[in-house]
Formats: structure tokens, sequence, C-alpha cells
């Protein structure tokens, strides 16, 4: 896609601190980080969302995402490494790989709440009959 931003790093375009690369997938370092390491998986064919991506193309997504995991965590001596897939910033879909420490500071995940009484069997109904579809 001409203007995507992650379609000009596939076609190197924009330099980037790519980390690994293959046929299908490219992952390189965020230029704006939330910890040093925080790398960024996509594909090299250009999909604006994960529900937009054929299955295999996010299948090679995961697969090289869980590949990279361990070395971004040895290498930067993390105790863990946070996935996200969140997808407003960069129309093209992408997984973010962020190395953690268990006191490193951040937020572990988004601020939790409670339903209220009979709320969760109301919201899980409606799934599933959105899934049976």
């Amino acid at each position: 896609m001409e203007n995507c931003i992650f379609c000009k790093i596939i076609a190197k375009q924009i330099p980037t601190e790519i980390v690994y690369e293959d046929e299908t997938v490219l992952a390189f370092l965020d230029i704006n980080p939330t910890k040093p390491g925080h790398t960024l998986v996509i594909p090299k064919t250009h999909h604006q969302m994960m529900t937009d991506t054929p299955e295999n193309i996010v299948a090679d997504v995961f697969v090289r995402a869980k590949r990279l995991m361990t070395p971004l965590k040895n290498s930067l001596g993390a105790d863990y490494i946070a996935l996200s897939v969140v997808g407003i910033d960069v129309p093209h879909f992408h997984v973010h790989l962020i190395p953690r420490g268990t006191s490193d500071g951040l937020a572990n995940f988004w601020p939790s709440k409670t339903y209220p009484e009979g709320e969760i069997q109301k919201v899980g109904e409606r799934i599933r009959k959105e899934i049976k579809k």
C-alpha cells in the first residue's frame, strides 16, 4: 500500500533496524519503544487489521513472533516478553514484542473492572450468538 509506513519499510524505502526477515515476515525495532528491544513483527503483505489477514499469514506472524521471544529475552536480560496486538497506530497488521522485567515499573495489563451481578452471563451469551452466525 502506497502510503503505509510499514509497506515502505518492507520496500526498504525507510531505514529501520531489522532484527529478522524471511520471505513472509519482517521484524524490526520500534522507533518509539516501550522498552529497549521493543520489536514489531509484520507480514510483508499489506493487511490493515488482523481480521483482514489470511489465516496462513497470521500463523506465520505468530510463529515467527514465538521464535523471536527467546532471543529477545536472552539478549536483553528480560524476565519475559509481552506480546500485544493493538493495530491502531499503523493500519498494517502487526504484533508487538516487548521485553519486560517483573519489576520494571510498567503496568502489567489494562486496568481491570468487575462485572455487575448477572452481566458476565449476558456478555457471554452475546458473544456465543455472534460466533454461531
